[in-house]
């Protein structure tokens, strides 16, 4: 048996996740290594991205997929409100353009985009794309999770870019 807080005999740190240890639950999903996505939609003042990992398929049928906006950014009330918006997942090469859509980052300045039918800004060249409808909207916590129909979509080959641990990276297949 273990205490919370002490370490287990497999050298794991345990702990009931609260406001005093954020930082180590934080880094307890870190372990989780995820895809990166550049999330796109037309906002008041034009076309907004946000750079995004947590993103995930919910169904086939019918075509449904989510991510999820912190409250606190100050982009969330553009994306709750959005009734079109992309789903970009970035390439391994393509590292430079999350930075882009990252707080402070310079978004679409410069870049290459264009609109689809429903008005939403893509981001040519990305491994994949999922142009969404909102379909559900759920309070999480600290979190709103989006759920979309997918009306279209794209994908090319290549590697994805990965995030684990506060870092990006490659994925490395197995000979």
């Amino acid at each position: 048996m273990t205490v919370a807080g002490n370490l287990s005999s497999h050298g794991e740190h345990v702990f009931v996740p609260d406001a005093t240890n954020a930082r180590t639950f934080r880094n307890a999903l870190g372990s989780f290594t995820t895809g990166v996505t550049v999330v796109t939609a037309r906002g008041p003042g034009g076309p907004t991205g946000m750079t995004v990992n947590s993103f995930a398929s919910v169904s086939l049928d019918p075509p449904l997929v989510l991510w999820s906006p912190a409250k606190r950014s100050a982009r969330h009330g553009i994306y709750t409100k959005a009734e079109h918006y992309v789903i970009h997942v970035l390439s391994a090469d393509q590292d430079a353009l999350s930075v882009r859509f990252t707080r402070g980052g310079g978004g679409f300045d410069g870049l290459s985009w264009y609109v689809n039918e429903e008005g939403a800004p893509i981001i040519p060249g990305t491994l994949a794309r999922f142009e969404c409808i909102r379909s559900m909207l759920h309070d999480a916590g600290d979190h709103t999770i989006i759920i979309g129909k997918v009306l279209r979509a794209a994908h090319r080959e290549g590697d994805p870019l990965c995030f684990s641990r506060g870092s990006f990276g490659r994925f490395a297949h197995k000979a």
